[in-house]
Protein backbone atom coordinates (compact mmCIF):
# COMPACT_ATOMS: atom_id res chain seq x y z
CA UNK A 1 0.00 0.00 0.00
CA UNK A 2 1.90 3.23 -1.10
CA UNK A 3 1.23 6.21 1.36
CA UNK A 4 -1.20 8.27 -1.36
CA UNK A 5 -3.74 4.87 -0.70
CA UNK A 6 -3.02 5.30 2.62
CA UNK A 7 -3.89 8.92 2.76
CA UNK A 8 -7.30 8.57 0.62
CA UNK A 9 -8.05 6.00 3.04
CA UNK A 10 -7.89 7.95 6.00
CA UNK A 11 -9.90 11.09 4.37
CA UNK A 12 -12.31 8.72 3.79
CA UNK A 13 -12.55 7.38 6.95
CA UNK A 14 -12.77 10.38 8.56
CA UNK A 15 -15.55 11.63 6.33
CA UNK A 16 -17.50 8.71 6.87
CA UNK A 17 -17.44 9.58 10.61
CA UNK A 18 -18.30 13.08 10.64
CA UNK A 19 -21.47 12.01 8.50
CA UNK A 20 -22.43 9.16 10.56
CA UNK A 21 -22.05 11.47 14.00
CA UNK A 22 -25.45 13.70 13.55
CA UNK A 23 -25.78 16.36 16.42
CA UNK A 24 -28.60 15.65 18.35
CA UNK A 25 -31.15 18.78 20.10
CA UNK A 26 -33.18 17.91 22.66
CA UNK A 27 -36.84 19.45 23.50
CA UNK A 28 -39.08 19.17 26.44
CA UNK A 29 -43.31 19.02 25.93
CA UNK A 30 -45.23 20.23 28.36
CA UNK A 31 -48.47 19.62 26.75
CA UNK A 32 -49.14 17.18 23.83
CA UNK A 33 -49.01 18.55 20.78
CA UNK A 34 -49.17 16.93 16.69
CA UNK A 35 -46.30 17.09 13.88
CA UNK A 36 -47.26 16.36 10.70
CA UNK A 37 -49.24 13.22 11.35
CA UNK A 38 -47.69 12.35 14.33
CA UNK A 39 -49.18 12.79 17.87
CA UNK A 40 -46.63 13.52 20.78
CA UNK A 41 -47.40 13.11 23.93
CA UNK A 42 -46.14 15.67 26.82
CA UNK A 43 -42.32 14.39 27.44
CA UNK A 44 -38.62 14.45 26.51
CA UNK A 45 -37.74 13.90 22.45
CA UNK A 46 -34.43 14.23 20.89
CA UNK A 47 -34.68 15.54 17.22
CA UNK A 48 -31.52 14.93 14.51
CA UNK A 49 -31.34 16.35 10.89
CA UNK A 50 -30.50 14.40 7.91
CA UNK A 51 -30.39 16.11 4.54
CA UNK A 52 -34.30 16.75 4.12
CA UNK A 53 -35.53 14.91 7.13
CA UNK A 54 -35.57 14.98 10.41
CA UNK A 55 -35.69 12.23 12.71
CA UNK A 56 -37.93 12.82 16.00
CA UNK A 57 -37.54 10.55 18.57
CA UNK A 58 -39.28 9.99 21.98
CA UNK A 59 -36.92 9.63 24.68
CA UNK A 60 -38.78 7.23 27.16
CA UNK A 61 -40.51 4.98 24.67
CA UNK A 62 -37.58 4.99 21.96
CA UNK A 63 -40.25 5.65 19.45
CA UNK A 64 -39.22 7.53 16.14
CA UNK A 65 -40.10 8.71 13.19
CA UNK A 66 -38.92 11.09 9.91
CA UNK A 67 -40.39 14.24 9.06
CA UNK A 68 -39.85 16.18 5.61
CA UNK A 69 -38.38 19.31 6.89
CA UNK A 70 -36.77 22.54 5.06
CA UNK A 71 -33.98 24.43 6.90
CA UNK A 72 -33.47 27.95 7.20
CA UNK A 73 -30.42 29.49 8.21
CA UNK A 74 -29.99 32.89 10.40
CA UNK A 75 -27.46 35.19 10.94
CA UNK A 76 -27.02 34.45 14.48
CA UNK A 77 -26.56 31.45 16.95
CA UNK A 78 -29.84 30.24 18.89
CA UNK A 79 -29.27 30.29 22.51
CA UNK A 80 -31.22 27.03 23.28
CA UNK A 81 -33.91 24.71 21.32
CA UNK A 82 -37.50 25.81 21.12
CA UNK A 83 -40.62 24.42 19.13
CA UNK A 84 -42.55 26.99 17.58
CA UNK A 85 -46.25 25.69 17.69
CA UNK A 86 -49.35 27.38 17.09
CA UNK A 87 -52.85 26.17 18.39
CA UNK A 88 -55.40 24.56 15.79
CA UNK A 89 -58.70 22.56 16.27
CA UNK A 90 -57.63 22.29 20.05
CA UNK A 91 -54.29 21.18 19.20
CA UNK A 92 -50.94 22.54 19.51
CA UNK A 93 -49.04 21.87 16.22
CA UNK A 94 -45.29 22.00 15.52
CA UNK A 95 -44.02 24.33 13.06
CA UNK A 96 -40.64 24.40 13.33
CA UNK A 97 -37.71 23.87 15.57
CA UNK A 98 -34.65 25.73 16.38
CA UNK A 99 -31.45 23.98 17.45
CA UNK A 100 -29.58 25.44 20.03
CA UNK A 101 -26.01 26.33 19.48
CA UNK A 102 -26.22 26.79 15.90
CA UNK A 103 -28.01 28.92 13.13
CA UNK A 104 -30.02 26.71 11.95
CA UNK A 105 -33.71 26.49 11.99
CA UNK A 106 -35.74 23.25 11.10
CA UNK A 107 -39.49 24.06 9.72
CA UNK A 108 -41.57 21.01 9.37
CA UNK A 109 -43.54 19.75 7.05
CA UNK A 110 -47.22 19.96 7.52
Amino acid sequence: MTLRSLVVICCLIVSIAGLAAAKSYYFTLAEPAVVGTNELKAGDYEVKVEGTQVVVTDQVHGKSFKLAATLEHSDRRFDGTAVESTSKDGKDRILAITLGGSNTRVVLGQ
